[in-house]
């Protein structure tokens, strides 16, 4: 079955590089668009579809587009409101596809918020507090992956100052849950292996530098071990991520947003792809936003969504073969 692949907001990169993208892969990963055929690339040999098996029988070097009504043109590098709603759908109709066996995985191009919000009044943080809407689950788990590192953040999007109120045993737990069963399910891993960050400097250093690793994370690890799960740390960052570390775990759990989203926009920056764990279908997304300072300039690089297809592409038949 092929990946169902969203527009994103028509004003960014995600027209251009959606075309790249199926140039670059060709035959090798089944995907269609979802989206106006007006807003791609003057010049971009596509083809309309009716289904998303009809992807299947398009040249590999021509865009099977599956047509989503927007109400307005798209000018690159330029916001327009009106066209929120088709933005909007274009990501529900992927899910539906996915839910109803027609494709195997979401991959969705870069959306900007506030335009969703200003031309939608769209309530949800992101992409991926919508699509846990649309599943209808309280809690996912985002993971930054690439073939040099896979890495999931405890607490994301909020200041630093907040970290430690929001670090709770249920959270750090149930991320490490869905991380374990994500690990097996959609990466074929049967025995996963994750280590796991301590929040401060030298993992508190025997409590000389914060108590939050004995206090909170150790115990949540070692009643995972007894379950069965294979759980190294809590252990210093700044020692978990050069490449002899590496080779010793499947994914790192890390505490906050930049412990995690460093080390792998420093490892490789081009390639990492953003993966939703915890959604009853599977979901990947580049690891980049709308970009609209280079939008419609032809230089937009295409490497992120190449591997986010690549991707949605694997964790999709390892999915079914779990099934």
């Amino acid at each position: 079955m092929p990946v169902a692949l969203t527009s994103g907001d028509p004003a960014g990169i995600g027209p251009e590089i959606a075309v790249a993208a199926r140039l670059a892969l060709g035959a090798e990963v089944p995907f269609f668009y979802i989206g106006d055929p007006a807003h791609l690339p003057e010049g971009t040999a596509l083809a309309e579809i009716a289904a998303p098996a009809e992807a299947l029988l398009v040249a590999p070097d021509t865009l099977p587009v599956l047509v989503q009504e927007f109400a307005a043109p798209a000018r690159p590098g330029t916001l327009d409101p009106a066209n929120a709603a088709g933005t909007i759908a274009a990501i529900r109709r992927a899910v539906e596809l996915v839910r109803d066996g027609q494709a195997s995985a979401v991959c969705t191009n870069p959306i900007h918020k506030k335009a969703l919000k200003d031309g939608a009044d769209f309530p949800y943080p992101g992409h991926t507090e919508f699509l846990a809407a649309l599943a209808g689950i309280d809690r996912v788990v985002m993971m930054l992956a690439s073939d040099a590192l896979r890495v999931v953040p405890v607490t994301i999007h909020i200041p630093l100052s907040e970290v430690t109120a929001a670090l709770t045993p249920e959270l750090l737990e149930e991320t490490l849950r869905i991380t374990h069963a994500g690990l097996i399910r959609d990466f074929g891993i049967a025995a996963p292996r994750i280590a796991v960050a301590g929040l401060n400097p030298h993992a508190g250093e025997g409590g000389a530098m914060g108590h939050e690793e004995s206090t909170l994370i150790a115990p949540v690890l070692d009643r995972l071990r007894a379950e069965g799960m294979e759980l190294s740390g809590p252990a210093s960052a700044d020692t978990m991520f050069h490449a002899p570390a590496r080779a010793r775990y499947d994914a790192a759990v890390a505490m906050y947003h930049d412990q995690a989203l460093i080390p792998i926009k420093t490892l490789d920056f081009d390639r990492g792809v953003n993966v939703t764990l915890g959604l009853p279908f599977v979901r990947t997304s580049p690891d980049h936003g709308t970009a609209l300072d280079i939008a419609g300039q032809g230089v937009a690089s295409a490497s992120s969504l190449v591997e986010a297809l690549r991707m949605a592409h694997r964790m999709g038949r390892n999915r079914r073969q779990a099934a």
